[in-house]
């Protein structure tokens, strides 16, 4: 089975008087020897709603190509289902339940997926229903979901859409994808950030099937489903957050179940073999005098509620200026990359309200972040909004005509993070 390990990064030395601790976690999971059985559920929700049928069909099309294709990366063996979105949750294939992926199977999901009309609204809480509906027959398998949809969830109220939500957390995880610029990002966010998955825009529909058959081939790799970073914290002690920073943001504060009074498990979600990623730890504990040393947490993982010790975060008090001052490089980056993400957040809300001043000096920050992390990929995201004159200082202007489609882009991959650099 695969087995993971875990190292802790930080300075432990703290000024006397000071609370509070920060320590990057780093999280990897190792391929074993031993042969490896896994368990996995793969549903494809599409929008078929009557906007799909803009341009000429050209979306709709697309959809029924990108499914295509996703059907055919399945794995042999791997249970599946398609479902189609409208104002309800309809099967596309099989016709109930959950088929298992083999040569034929695959063929015939793929008719199914041809003949399938576009037509109707957009309830999105519907179609999560449905997916953990389908999901719960396989209750201990990993379960992923692709969600596609063009347009915003007009056709239910927001609380109908927040229960469905809710019904779906540690139930699978969800990648949701828009296509064009008509959909609501935070609505998609919202749904990939508890569901423990990603979001991201599809500008074009032709760009469809190369991101469905990524998606797919990604989910296939997943071995383990059931994991947890556990935290142990001492009496008195406060974690203040858990955020994972790498390869994305995502803030798994609020996500904490609790164990004991002192122990919380983080969920993790699905792992492949030699995946890695990385979390911002802070815990808030009572102070010290010069000399003490205390243990601020103990990290743990959990995998299917077993539990592995691997590592400590500690605090140390002292006097000299020299150690305590020290920043961690891995803390240092990760909180540099967070302010990145903030900044584009706020420059966005900037531009949209009319803004421009505040935007320019928002925007401008995250081009200098961007710069100084060596996150080029997010640097061209920014100059589609903004000329960039000087990137070392984050001097720009404001562009006046943008694309939405690359605003959105901006928007969704602006927690995108790009690794510390180590050894």
């Amino acid at each position: 089975m695969t087995e993971f390990s875990a190292q802790v990064f930080q300075n432990e030395y703290l000024p006397a008087g000071a609370e509070t601790v920060d320590a990057v976690i780093t999280v990897t999971a190792h391929e074993s020897v031993a042969p490896t059985t896994r368990s996995l559920v793969e549903i494809i929700v599409i929008d078929t709603s009557g906007s799909m049928m803009e341009q000429r069909g050209a979306k709709m099309q697309a959809a029924r190509i990108a499914t295509r294709t996703a059907i055919d990366t399945l794995d042999d063996g791997i249970e599946f289902a398609v479902v189609s979105g409208t104002e309800v949750a309809r099967a596309i294939y099989p016709p109930r339940g959950l088929a298992p992926s083999n040569p034929s199977s695959r063929e015939e999901a793929k008719r199914a997926v041809d003949r399938v009309p576009a037509d109707g609204g957009t309830a999105i809480g519907s179609w999560l229903r449905a997916a953990a509906y389908l999901f719960g027959q396989r209750p201990d398998a990993i379960g992923h979901c692709i969600l596609l949809t063009d347009g915003k969830n007009q056709h239910e109220e927001p609380h109908v859409l927040d229960a469905a939500i809710a019904e779906c957390v540690g139930r699978f995880q969800a990648d949701c994808r828009g296509l064009g610029s008509d959909w609501n990002v935070e609505e998609l966010r919202k749904i990939s950030t508890a569901l423990l998955g990603t979001v991201d825009i599809i500008p074009r529909p032709e760009d469809m099937e190369e991101e469905f058959r990524a998606l797919t081939s990604n989910a296939m790799t997943k071995q383990v489903g059931n994991v947890a970073l556990r935290l142990w914290s001492p009496k008195g002690a406060q974690i203040e957050f858990l955020r994972q920073v790498s390869p994305v943001l995502d803030d798994l504060t609020l996500k904490a179940n609790v164990v004991s009074p002192l122990i919380r498990d983080f969920p993790l979600g699905a792992w492949a073999d030699e995946e890695q990623r990385d979390y911002h730890l802070r815990v808030r504990i009572p102070s010290g005098n010069v000399g003490d040393e205390r243990l601020g947490a103990r990290v743990m993982l959990a995998i299917d509620d077993a539990e592995q010790p691997v590592a400590l975060v500690r605090a140390i008090w002292t006097n000299d200026d020299v150690l305590s001052t020290r920043i961690n490089r891995e803390v240092a980056h990760y909180t540099g990359q967070a302010e990145l993400a903030e900044a584009i957040a706020e420059g966005l809300t900037a531009r949209q309200a009319g803004d421009d001043a505040g935007a320019t000096v928002k925007l401008g920050r995250a081009v200098q972040l961007a710069h100084e992390a060596g996150n080029g990929d997010t640097v061209r995201l920014l100059q589609k909004v903004v000329e960039v004159d000087d990137p070392a200082t984050g001097t720009v202007r404001l562009k006046r005509s943008v694309e939405e489609a690359d605003a959105m882009a901006l928007d969704v991959r602006s927690t995108r993070t790009v690794r510390v650099q180590r050894g």
